[in-house]
């Protein structure tokens, strides 16, 4: 029936620019109610004569994604040099020394640097383990080495992987598995995600020369 077939085609062409502008439009959001809880606090905190011209900018749409972003880039400029790094170290201290928060920071921190870090090696190879059984392949990505207590048991020659869930991948099975078990691809990150978030529909073409 072509009704139902221009539906599913008109459906197919629009669902991902919906979809992206539905994230932006969260993440917009996100970033605005940030700037606006930053905006409360210092109501709180000056002269009654000047909550007035705050709340004023709470009302602009798109004031906090640009201030939030533009402080982020200003941050990432300052600790980049010998005296913003001096004052990063300090600031780590302080936060550090704060009960029941520093558990928190502590641990984000952690992991925020081993993702986010230009030196690490976290979620920057994709890979084909199996999963849940013998036989069954799954797409997976590193996401290290298993270190301490855990290394001294399972010996060097094992990788930490993590195994995303389709069609969220921010959900999903953290496993250490020998070396020799798992099989590094040459796709992208980003093209290995896109193949699970597409529940295999979407495969990123294959190498001209197959890695040995």
């Amino acid at each position: 029936m072509p009704f139902k077939k221009y539906l599913l085609t008109g459906l197919l062409v629009w669902l991902p620019t919906a979809i992206t502008f539905a994230v932006l439009l969260w993440l917009m959001d996100l970033l605005d109610g940030i700037f606006v809880g930053m905006l409360t606090v210092l109501q709180a905190m000056l002269p009654e004569n000047l909550t007035a011209t705050l709340e004023y900018f709470k009302h602009i749409p798109g004031l906090g994604v640009i201030l939030v972003f533009g402080g982020l880039l200003l941050t990432g400029a300052l600790v980049t040099n010998v005296a913003g790094r001096w004052w990063l170290v300090q600031w780590h201290r302080i936060q550090t020394k704060i009960p029941v928060f520093k558990t928190i920071y502590t641990s984000v921190k952690k992991v925020s640097d081993t993702l986010f870090s230009s030196n690490g090696n976290a979620f920057r190879t994709a890979l084909l383990v199996q999963y849940p059984r013998q036989g069954a392949w799954t797409i997976a990505f590193q996401t290290g080495a298993p270190g301490g207590e855990v290394a001294q048991h399972l010996g060097p020659d094992f990788v930490s992987v993590y195994v995303p869930t389709t069609p969220n991948p921010t959900s999903g099975f953290f496993l250490m598995v020998p070396r020799s078990d798992v099989i590094e691809l040459s796709m992208s990150v980003d093209e290995a995600l896109t193949y699970v978030i597409s529940m295999g529909s979407v495969a990123p073409a294959a190498p001209a020369v197959l890695p040995q």
